[in-house]
């Protein structure tokens, strides 16, 4: 079944279960994916719908971060909360020997030497850990196997 068919069962599922916290969660969900597909005139794949959620996340974390230092835990719990379901869609996270492995890979793959590759690395990574991980680590990591 496609993400977004998933989305609509279990919205309402969480409609006639009476879930109104997730329930609202997975209409933020749709409605970005609307959005989405409104702004490009387009229907959206699972891979897009992915960055969708994948975007959404880390508003969630960026949230969620300012929230715990400003010492606002009802707000930071509510982030916290709209990040499990959020997460719940996304595939599942990839460990670090995983991500380093891909790396390896990519940088084998496109010849990479220097940081001048940095983008050919990247390219071919995004579709495989889009969602997986974070793409700031991800970016990070590779910068330091090309400076070495």
């Amino acid at each position: 079944m496609a993400l977004k068919e998933t989305l609509q069962q279990d919205m309402k599922t969480a409609m006639r279960g009476g879930d109104k916290p997730r329930l609202g969660v997975i209409r933020l969900i749709l409605a970005a994916i609307k959005q989405r597909e409104v702004d490009e005139r387009v229907e959206l794949d699972d891979g897009a719908i992915t960055s969708v959620l994948d975007k959404m996340a880390k508003q969630r974390r960026d949230s969620l971060e300012q929230y715990e230092k400003a010492g606002r835990e009802d707000l930071a719990a509510q982030e916290r909360f709209e990040l499990e379901v959020i997460q719940a869609y996304l595939p599942k996270p990839l460990d670090e020997a995983e991500i380093d492995a891909l790396i390896d890979a990519a940088i084998e793959t496109t010849g990479a030497a220097g940081m001048k590759d940095m983008g050919k690395v990247m390219g071919q990574l995004k579709a495989s850990l889009q969602g997986r991980a974070d793409m700031g680590a991800v970016s990070a990591k590779i910068k330091a196997r090309l400076s070495a």
